[in-house]
């Protein structure tokens, strides 16, 4: 009885995980599938389910808008926010995970409450602000913006990873002379790697895909891909076709990124959980 029980729970769970990969995968399947269609494919109804492929979309939005230059400024920003980030982000939180004094707590949690702010509510003043600076349509505008938002995420997230850390292996090597930037350089920072993997795959991702931002401070120069697969939204109507294109486009660094930290992924967002 408690045999066929197993197999019983086995294949609920097999068929429950089957479907949840169904729902995830179906999107982007979808904006795959639309993206080697033809216009008249895309938009036919019933859908179209076998067809002959075509690259035609892919080609035709380097043509007809810089692609090139989207996807460059989009590596850009995310590359470099996701290292400044990370950069001063875990410095941030080791000193706030080892060094306790008065209004540390609170240190951290109105770095914490920046992140609560709705973006869409200072947009204007950000706007103004960087208008005086003379850095509207620029990617070091959408870095420095990024950076209000990213850098609370890192240090909480850091936070946790360093405070998960045995103080006792950080004394010994105080102890045998090392400084507290050297302790924090070659002995915690490679303890936490698997956190630092988890966190900047998300920031890469936040700066990656975030469009409000980009779509106000930028302009033909400095536009990320976001922004302009809005472009193929038109007076005359919506390219499909074009913009599912640029969709998958969009997809690909982020799975390669993805492939590359994978390791350390999983790791990371499971560190602490068990000592």
């Amino acid at each position: 009885m408690k045999y066929h029980t197993r197999i019983i729970k086995k294949i609920l769970f097999i068929i429950m995980t089957v479907l949840v990969f169904v729902i995830i995968l179906f999107p982007p399947f979808i904006l795959l599938l639309t993206s080697i269609k033809t216009e008249v494919e895309a938009l036919s109804y019933p859908p179209k389910w076998i067809f002959t492929p075509t690259i035609r979309n892919f080609i035709e939005i380097f043509k007809t808008a810089p692609f090139h230059r989207f996807i460059l400024n989009s590596i850009i920003v995310a590359s470099m926010n996701t290292l400044i980030s990370l950069g001063l982000g875990s410095l941030a939180a080791y000193s706030l995970a080892r060094y306790k004094f008065r209004g540390s707590e609170n240190i951290a949690f109105w770095i914490l409450s920046v992140r609560m702010m709705p973006p869409v509510a200072g947009i204007i003043p950000i706007y103004i602000i960087m208008k005086h600076l003379q850095l509207l349509d620029t990617v070091w505008a959408l870095i420095i913006i990024y950076l209000t938002f990213n850098l609370p995420f890192v240090v909480w997230m850091m936070k946790g990873f360093f405070e998960d850390l045995p103080k006792e292996i950080e004394e010994c090597a105080l102890i045998d002379g090392c400084t507290d930037f050297r302790v924090f350089r070659k002995i915690a920072l490679p303890l936490v790697a698997p956190g630092l993997a988890a966190t900047a795959i998300l920031i890469f991702i936040f700066s990656w895909n975030e469009f409000l931002f980009a779509l106000i401070l930028t302009g033909s120069k400095s536009a990320t891909l976001p922004v302009g697969i809005m472009t193929f939204i038109k007076e005359t109507g919506i390219s499909w076709g074009y913009m599912t294109a640029g969709g998958i486009l969009a997809l690909i660094p982020v799975i390669i990124f993805t492939v590359i930290v994978q390791k350390n992924l999983v790791k990371g967002l499971t560190l602490g959980a068990l000592k």
